[in-house]
């Protein structure tokens, strides 16, 4: 054991040793159609379930009895509907605001997509059920609807929508300025109701005009399910679903410039015409934002959907440091892009070993990555950092990563048990704890070192088990 903890402590420091597999570790189970994954500036995650609940997941992988916020009673749900996104004001722990998109269940072919402001109540568990509607978008469509929501470093929201549905944008309504479908939109929120910035290309249609729609940031969106910004520098990456042929991710520096117009429906990924014919840029395929990546549909049916992730800013896994994670929902592929200068990405594709239609990603206030899929929210670890596990003995640890404490639940077998020792990365004993055991052992990590750690578990004449064990 000491020698794989030597093993794996000169890999932490040379990053030849990692192959950028990943591995999928189960953090919360037993939800409904997970569309969003968000905190509020703590080590709480909200879950946004697509039929219009929001709930905490704690981080001890437990999930609270009562919802954070219901509001399934307005929103239409299935298909590409529902309640799709969730962010939290830069002020919320002063202004208890938050913002949801949604579209609603005044019609299932053509429902409206809205973007309210609600209010933490007293308890910050729950939240208070009275909404104030900022803006109401009509769908001629029931898909492509968008909805991520985050807030840019300026303090603004940011919303993104889909071009309204069908296929192939029949109404060329993301070229058109005059429509908010098919776009990024940024608006102030932190008055009553909303306002324009004044660096939005289209502010002065704040004065009455509204064409073109001043809320426009940039254009030529097709169905961006899930952009984000890198917390390290501010840039801007959205992933934005293909036709039939083709899945693109874009990234900006910062946010981009004001009226960036991302190709479609007139390309989409590089450089590749889809339909030249109505409100194309006169300067081509040059006057667009050209994606850091794309990659091509393979088969017939489902054959790719790309789900946007982050950029990796955790402290956990060095060699996920500055790498971008992505999903596909048709391949159930999990994908990686990372930096080889001048404007290059390097992509690489791999079948996790959990698979699911992936739905979103999600960003804890530490920057460890999420994604959610089947009902369940996973933790993406470095599975170059992970040691097996007899199948003799299984036990459950968390919360891993921990800050304060741990727990192991042996459930039922906890009289097998004679040592539960912890070991750090240089094979030193810091914790040795003998019987009487019960079902939940709960032991304290406050005066542990942030790093890697080693659980073992001696047992009545079997072999021992072995856990690895982040402390941040």
């Amino acid at each position: 054991m000491k020698l794989l903890q030597l093993i794996l402590f000169f890999c932490s420091f040379n990053l030849l040793c990692f192959s950028q597999t990943i591995e999928l570790q189960s953090f919360g189970t037993g939800f409904s159609s997970p569309v969003e994954i968000t905190h509020a500036g703590d080590d709480r995650l909200f879950i946004v379930e697509q039929a219009g609940v929001t709930k905490i997941l704690n981080s001890n992988g437990m999930v609270n009895a009562t919802p954070f916020l219901d509001i399934s009673s307005k929103v239409g749900s299935g298909g590409e509907r529902g309640l799709l996104g969730l962010a939290f004001a830069p002020d919320y722990t002063t202004s208890g605001r938050f913002y949801v998109c949604y579209t609603d269940n005044s019609s299932t072919s053509q429902p409206n997509s809205i973007i309210a402001r609600y209010t933490v109540s007293a308890n910050p568990d729950i939240a208070n059920t009275s909404e104030t509607i900022l803006l109401t978008i009509s769908q001629p469509f029931s898909n492509h609807n968008g909805g991520k929501m985050a807030f840019g470093t300026d303090g603004f929201l940011f919303i993104s929508t889909g071009d309204g549905g069908s296929g192939g944008d029949p109404g060329d309504r993301a070229q058109n300025t005059t429509t908010l479908l098919g776009k990024l939109l940024r608006i102030d929120v932190s008055g009553a109701t909303y306002s324009i910035p004044v660096s939005n290309p289209f502010s002065s249609s704040a004065n009455g005009s509204n064409d073109p729609r001043p809320e426009i940031f940039a254009i030529g969106l097709r169905n961006p399910w899930k952009f984000s910004f890198d917390k390290s520098n501010g840039d801007l990456w959205i992933a934005d679903v293909g036709q039939n042929a083709y899945e693109e991710i874009n990234k900006v520096t910062g946010y981009g410039s004001p009226g960036d117009n991302y190709g479609w429906r007139c390309y989409e990924g590089d450089n590749h015409v889809y339909n030249s014919t109505g409100n194309c840029p006169a300067g081509g395929f040059s006057a667009t934002i050209r994606p850091v990546a794309e990659y091509p549909h393979v088969g017939s049916g489902c054959s790719g959907s790309v789900t946007g992730g982050y950029v990796y800013r955790g402290s956990t896994y060095s060699s996920f440091v500055g790498k971008y994670f992505f999903a596909d929902y048709c391949t159930r592929e999990v994908g990686i892009l990372t930096d080889i200068g001048s404007y290059q990405w390097s992509m690489t594709m791999q079948t996790p070993n959990i698979t699911h239609g992936w739905t979103t990603f999600g960003e804890d206030v530490n920057g460890e990555l999420y994604i959610a899929g089947g009902g369940n929210v996973y933790k993406i670890t470095d599975a170059n950092l992970s040691t097996s596990e007899t199948d003799s003995f299984k036990f459950k640890l968390y919360p891993n990563p921990s800050k304060e404490s741990i727990f192991i639940d042996f459930d039922n077998r906890f009289n097998d048990v004679e040592f539960v020792s912890i070991y750090n990365i240089q094979g030193q004993k810091v914790t040795d704890i003998s019987k009487p055991f019960k079902k939940v052992l709960n032991i304290s990590t406050h005066n542990f070192k942030s790093g890697i750690y080693f659980l073992e578990i001696s047992l009545k004449n079997k072999p021992k088990t072995t856990k690895k064990l982040i402390i941040n």
